[in-house]
Parts: structure tokens; sequence; C-alpha cells
């Protein structure tokens, strides 16, 4: 435990801001999984509604510096390419 004022200071707002970051990550992963259930599914009405959400959370957790940019990019791209896969697939009815 520190001694100084100041390092016990930054420990107490550490530990508040990894819980933050905590609950933005966790957040983050589940709105992916949610997008990935329904494209699996085959909601993709639902899906494509949900994309601007999904994008948003992805890049709200980027400029937090939750993480970085190219995952960024890299989550935003799989996740539209696998939409569209989806969506250009025919119908099996």
């Amino acid at each position: 435990m520190p001694n100084i004022k100041s390092a016990k200071k930054r420990v107490i707002v550490n530990t508040k801001k990894t819980e933050q970051n905590k609950i933005i990550r966790t957040n983050l992963k589940t709105i992916c999984k949610k997008i990935n259930v329904m494209i699996s599914e085959n909601k993709l009405e639902e899906a494509k509604a949900f994309l601007p959400e999904v994008f948003s959370t992805i890049d709200s957790a980027c400029s937090k510096n939750i993480i970085k940019k190219n995952n960024a990019a890299n989550k935003k791209a799989k996740i539209s390419a696998k939409l569209d896969k989806a969506l250009k697939a025919p119908k099996a009815e």
C-alpha cells in the first residue's frame, strides 16, 4: 500500500477506471455477440436495424481507448461482411 497521498489517490482512481473500462468492454462483447446471433438465426432485418447501435458502441469504445483503432475497424468490417453475405445468400424456403 502506498504511503504518499498522491499515490493513494492514483490507486483509487485506477480501480474506478478499471471497473468503468470493464463495463464498457463487457457491453461491447455482448452487443457483438447479439448481432452475430441475429445473423446466424436469419433475423436479418433486425440485425440491419441493430447495426448502427453496434457501430456506435464500437466507436465509443475506440474513442475511450478501450480498444485500438484497427481493432474497431476489424470488428466493424467483420460484422458488415457477415451481414452482407447473409443478405446476399439465397433464401431457403
